[in-house]
């Protein structure tokens, strides 16, 4: 009997093609499968899986990185606005155990009423001005 085998950690070994800018602790990254143009994601370095777990320092550059991919954004895209989400642990949708922030581009008329915004991960329960 052969031992299962585990898939190694798709943010621990990047496609070069797909990074877009990356320092020390931080890549950004074109996402492997977009939601709009320019989904992009914010990965740390060091392998861990929340939030929760990156030091200060890392937090600090998480935030750098995300600025800096929201300016990029806007001069390639010019989106209208965005979504920023963190999927942690597996009950909040977390597929890939390595932290990844997800800055989705929205543009007007990519959804008919975007009201709500995240709130949709829970369908029953976004539309809460109605």
């Amino acid at each position: 009997m052969t031992a299962p085998t585990t898939k190694p950690c798709p943010f621990c070994h990047l496609d070069p093609k797909r990074i877009l800018a990356e320092d020390e602790l931080t890549v950004i990254y074109k996402d492997g499968f977009p939601l709009s143009p320019g989904h992009t994601v914010i990965i740390p370095r060091r392998h861990f899986a929340t939030l929760f777990e990156a030091s200060e320092t890392e937090q600090a550059a998480l935030l750098k990185a995300l600025a800096q991919a929201k300016d990029m954004l806007d001069q390639q895209h010019q989106p209208d606005g965005y979504n920023i989400g963190i999927n942690h642990g597996q009950a909040g949708g977390q597929s890939v155990p390595h932290l990844h922030i997800h800055l989705i581009p929205r543009y007007r008329g990519d959804k008919e009423d975007p009201r709500g915004g995240v709130r949709w991960v829970l369908p029953d329960k976004a539309k809460y001005w109605a």
